[in-house]
């Protein structure tokens, strides 16, 4: 770990106001993971965040227009985002999101396929498209034309363009945790 966890009560007067949005997003978005201490100190990407509010507040922005009344449904979702932990090898978002995913209904078999980098034999359609789009994503370069246009199909404009901003969003967290090598919780 390459930043130390803040403590709230060293919080500056720019920091406060962000850490009071970001502790009330987190209990209202980001439940069934270790994501802050017992007294309050935020965990996973919100620390550094926190540390660097002139990048964090945007970042927190974009985090809760994404996680704030999705069109996807919750499996889709967490197919996409643990295509892009996969990817990027983020150990604290791969542990976050395999809870959150098991909540939501994925078999353990599905996930630990895709935590391999592996796409499962036995995705619905809609799981199998956000896997497909999330994998293009990631790999770079324009997302081919059919997976787009599946995309669409499974989930209209509006979802599909979602997806999008998901994937770029588990990126830019993905990139947050690997720089500063925030651990998984113990």
């Amino acid at each position: 770990m390459r930043l130390p966890i803040l403590d709230p009560k060293d919080l500056s007067a720019e920091q406060k106001p962000l850490y009071d949005d970001m502790q009330a997003g987190i209990k209202d978005h980001f439940k069934g993971f270790v994501n802050m201490r017992e007294d309050g100190a935020l965990l996973g990407p919100w620390n550094p965040w926190i540390r660097e509010p002139r990048f964090g507040k945007p970042v927190w922005e974009l985090v809760k227009a994404i996680a704030s009344n999705p069109l996807l449904p919750a499996p889709v979702r967490e197919v996409a985002i643990l295509v892009t932990g996969s990817h990027f090898h983020s150990g604290y978002e791969l542990y976050a999101h395999v809870l959150v995913a098991e909540q939501r209904g994925l078999s353990d078999e599905k996930l630990a396929t895709i935590v391999a980098g592996q796409r499962p034999v036995d995705l619905t359609k809609q799981e199998a498209v956000a896997y497909d789009m999330a994998s293009a994503l990631v790999s770079g370069g324009v997302l081919p034309e059919l997976t787009y246009r599946a995309a669409v199909k499974e989930f209209g404009e509006h979802g599909a363009a979602e997806l999008s901003y998901l994937v770029g969003v588990y990126c830019m967290v993905s990139v947050t945790l690997n720089t500063f090598d925030v651990p998984v919780p113990e």
